[in-house]
Parts: structure tokens; sequence; C-alpha cells
């Protein structure tokens, strides 16, 4: 049998499709390979720096210490932040007023309470100036003799006071917040005094609040 020999362009034009049927071949996977998936919507919302992305569970812990550290403030820390600035002046004397209200709720009947006021303020004048201490030899037993006042009368001023128990029934105590000029010429405002009491009964059989000496 006689073979009959195959054209020289023939193989030519063989190897070249063969050639190019093995390009297609080979770049086919690149060409149908699926796209990358898309980022998560987890992942995107921990990269954004938007702020709705910055919210993180750390930032609820921070919020929720904050407000448990704010409900343990004492009443003192509440009371002195809500006080009015040194030198204010008689203009800031009810927002003083609100504020021990505030801290201290009031817990004394009205007429104890307006007793102990009167006996408070009284007490207070007369041993920062000096006057009116004859009337209470108990508390002043030096009132006979002659005493320079701590403070001048002129400038002497209670900003705010308050009455309330002092742990029973049968003792109270008076807050005062007040302002004065001492002897050096230094006036100074928002101090603090308290004066101790007792009920007593009277020789007439009323009861009475009795002030106790400072100690």
């Amino acid at each position: 049998m006689t073979t009959t020999p195959r054209s020289p362009r023939l193989l030519l034009l063989s190897t070249a499709l063969l050639a190019v049927a093995g390009a297609v071949l080979l770049s086919l996977p690149h060409s149908q390979e699926p796209p990358a998936p898309a980022p998560s919507p987890t992942v995107s919302a921990t990269t954004d720096p938007s702020p709705a992305a910055s919210r993180h569970p750390a930032g609820k812990t921070t919020v929720s210490t904050a407000s448990s550290t704010t409900s343990a403030v004492s009443t003192p820390s509440v009371l002195e932040s809500a006080l009015p600035p040194h030198g204010e002046g008689a203009a800031g004397d009810r927002a003083i007023q609100r504020s021990l209200q505030a801290a201290w709720p009031a817990d004394l009947p009205a007429a104890d309470e307006r007793e102990l006021l009167t006996a408070g303020r009284a007490l207070l004048r007369a041993d920062a100036t000096g006057i009116g201490r004859a009337a209470w030899p108990t508390v002043f037993p030096d009132a006979g003799q002659e005493v320079a006042p701590a403070f001048a009368t002129a400038r002497f001023r209670i900003q705010a006071a308050i009455a309330r128990r002092d742990g029973s029934p049968n003792t109270a105590v008076v807050h005062l917040v007040w302002a004065g000029m001492d002897r050096g010429g230094t006036f100074t405002d928002l101090r603090i005094t308290d004066w101790h009491f007792t009920r007593t009964t009277s020789k007439k059989g009323a009861p009475t609040w009795t002030p106790q000496p400072r100690t």
C-alpha cells in the first residue's frame, strides 16, 4: 500500500491550529474564574472609619461605668458642684438655698424647723460678730467679757440655712452657709457652720430645742 505524502503547508496549518487551541485552553480557566467574594458586612463594619462604625461595645461599657459612677457620688459632692462660684454675691444665695434643700430633704415639722432656723441664725451671728452672745450663756460662757469679734457686722451675711433631724427625733442640726470679712480684712463666702440641738422640756412643760456648746 502506497502512502500519499502530506503537504508541508498542511503540516504548518495543523501546527498553527494546535498552537492556537492550546493557547485558548490555557487561557480558559483564568477567563472563567469566578470573581472574588465581596467583603462581608461584618468586615466592612469593622474597618469603616465613619462615626456609626466607630461605636463599639467597649463604648457601651464606658457609658455604663460613667452612669454607675454618677449614681455613687456622695451628697456633699453633688452639693458642692451645684453651688455658685465664690464671689457671686447675694444673687447666688437662692441657688445655695435650693442646693441645701435638695441635698437634705425636709424631715421636721414646720414649727420645729422655724424654731431651729431662728436659733441657728442667731447663734451664728453671735459666734461670728459677738452680737447677742448674752442670750446664750450655756453656749458662750464668756459673754460678759470684752471679746473682739472675729468678723465685722457690716459684711456678715447668712447665705442659706436648713434644719434637719440629726439621727433621732430629739436631736437636730442646723446647716448654715454664710459670708463675712474677718479682722484682717479678708472677705470669704460659702463658709459652712453646723449647730446641733437637742429637744428638751422647758419649765412650763413645753418642748423646746436647746443648742449644744461648740467643741
